[in-house]
């Protein structure tokens, strides 16, 4: 496959934007880093707040989304069908339809309404998709939705060229660098921008994540077409 620079940029700026847009508005739920929602798990339990069942659901869907995903692949093989532009339109519906049912039926007054954790639970299904897509088809771009690890590797290339790198390494340094800086700064834009536009037009704000998806299906339909000869 040929390489797409763009696309796990687009994914970064995506999953910080759902990421957050989601936080907002679904009561504290983590859709893109769903570990996260340990976390919140016990801070909801002492402080009594809701939103306790969706995010004791969202590890469970995004590991059957994801296993689901992955047998589907197996399928799409089979039948010689393209599997990353597959998964990225599936990503896309998900995104159409979560971003429908936030209008629908947002703003959630709590978070463990039928309505918000169905919403919840399709942004997460969403972000499984593109979790499995990104280990399986760009594993070697960094991750886009956690950024601790790359932070952690950044901040390590950093370091030694301070200290001083042979020669012969310094530019595949330098290229992790750039891709893992972009992967950090794609997310934490998609992070403000989920933060603002959710204050400014509240439910809307979910029809972005719809589009950058979209524009992530329609990028790789361009990238997938032969050149035609000159």
């Amino acid at each position: 496959m040929a390489d797409k620079p763009i696309l796990p940029t687009i994914l970064s700026l995506n999953a910080g934007y759902v990421d957050t847009a989601g936080f907002l508005a679904l009561h504290g739920l983590f859709t893109a880093h769903v570990t996260g929602n340990f976390v919140t798990i016990g801070a909801a339990l002492v402080m009594g707040t809701s939103g306790i069942i969706a995010k004791l659901l969202a590890l469970p869907v995004f590991c059957v989304v994801i296993m689901l995903a992955r047998l589907l692949s197996y399928r799409l093989v089979a039948r010689g069908t393209a599997v990353l532009r597959t998964m990225l339109l599936i990503k896309l519906i998900l995104l159409v339809a979560a971003a429908l049912m936030a209008l629908r039926f947002g703003p959630f007054g709590a978070g463990d309404s039928w309505s918000g954790t169905l919403t919840g639970m399709t942004l997460v299904a969403a972000m499984a998709i593109q979790n499995g897509l990104h280990r399986v088809h760009l594993a070697g771009a960094p991750p886009s939705t956690l950024m601790t690890g790359t932070t952690t590797q950044i901040m390590l290339d950093i370091a030694d060229r301070i200290h001083g790198i042979p020669a012969e390494q310094q530019s595949a340094v330098q290229t992790r660098l750039a891709r893992m800086l972009a992967a950090v700064l794609a997310f934490a834009v998609g992070c403000a921008a989920g933060a603002l536009l959710y204050a400014l037009v509240g439910m809307w704000c979910f029809v972005v994540p719809a589009l950058l998806a979209l524009g992530a299906y329609l990028r790789h339909q361009d990238a997938a077409l032969p050149v035609a000869p000159t």
